[in-house]
């Protein structure tokens, strides 16, 4: 049964050191600018604008290891992000994070692991985030984040903010771009994978259904939302495009189906970057598939 939550904390995550492309921090601004409040408040909705985290700009910044681009201004500006995570779950809110690149999901899942423990995951996007600091080809946090999420990718990921793993049943929906170590990986994992051509062949709700069922026995459910997961014809304004993915109703059916099943706690939209948009059609659109995963209806 569809359940719109009461109240909804927002928390702008504008993190672009864990992405080769830059413009990723506008994507927070580029989101509310599409109308968030007016939408969710128009569900009945309580929307609570927590502001922004701050974070460092590569321009003033060392890149460090360059296995582990930026990882120490990362993971600074992500315990930002898990602490106030903490606190709106502690508050009764269901936090909502506006990235950013995807580096930013270790701080809204680990800020929930923080208070939770360990819980499912459903990663939906067009590619894996699952290489490791030896695995990577450019050293690119944001293609690390859910490696580890898992307790994967080595201790330099470790903090204070949140145990590891923080992730404990995973599901990757809408892949079509996977690197040999992900590849490998997912071989010796418990994750369940639906690729696009899964959802090709038997629909996107025997797809988002079975993955709901692998990550929702017990403790939260998170839904990472990388925006690119779309069809860039439709969600141009993206860091890390690749054809082939959801079409419009694809992608509004997948979070209907999420709020459908009553069972998320929490969620994190990331990687637009105004930069490549047309006319904020993917701010527009990320807004969008919000209500939809609250439980915006036709009817």
């Amino acid at each position: 049964m569809t359940r719109v939550p009461a109240s909804v904390a927002v928390i702008g995550a504008g993190l672009d050191l864990g992405a080769g492309r830059r413009g990723v921090d506008m994507g927070p601004s580029a989101i509310r600018y599409a109308g968030l409040a007016a939408r969710l408040e128009k569900l009945g909705i309580s929307y609570l604008d927590w502001g922004d985290v701050v974070t460092a700009v590569p321009e003033a910044t060392g890149v460090g290891d360059e296995r582990l681009r930026y990882l120490d201004e990362i993971k600074t500006a992500c315990e930002r992000v898990a602490e106030l995570v903490s606190r709106a779950v502690r508050d009764g809110h269901l936090p909502l994070v506006l990235g950013g690149d995807h580096s930013v999901a270790l701080g809204t899942v680990g800020g929930l692991a923080s208070i939770r423990g360990p819980g499912g995951v459903l990663w939906i996007d067009a590619h894996g985030d699952l290489n490791r600091p030896e695995t990577s080809p450019s050293g690119n946090v944001h293609g690390m984040v859910l490696a580890a999420l898992l307790g994967l990718a080595g201790p330099g990921f470790e903090s204070s903010a949140w145990p590891l793993p923080a992730a404990q049943r995973v599901a990757l929906v809408g892949v079509r771009s996977l690197d040999d170590g992900e590849r490998e990986l997912l071989g010796r994992l418990d994750v369940r994978v639906h690729t696009m051509s899964d959802v090709d062949r038997v629909g996107v709700e025997p797809v988002i259904r079975a993955a709901l069922e692998h990550v929702g026995d017990g403790g939260f459910v998170h839904l990472s939302l990388d925006m690119d997961v779309v069809d860039p014809e439709v969600a141009p304004g993206v860091g890390t495009p690749v054809r082939g993915g959801f079409s419009y109703r694809e992608a509004h059916l997948a979070l209907e189906l999420v709020a459908e099943a009553g069972l998320l706690g929490s969620l994190d939209v990331v990687e637009v970057n105004p930069i490549f948009d047309r006319e904020n059609a993917t701010g527009k659109l990320a807004v969008d598939l919000i209500a939809s995963a609250l439980g915006a209806r036709i009817l």
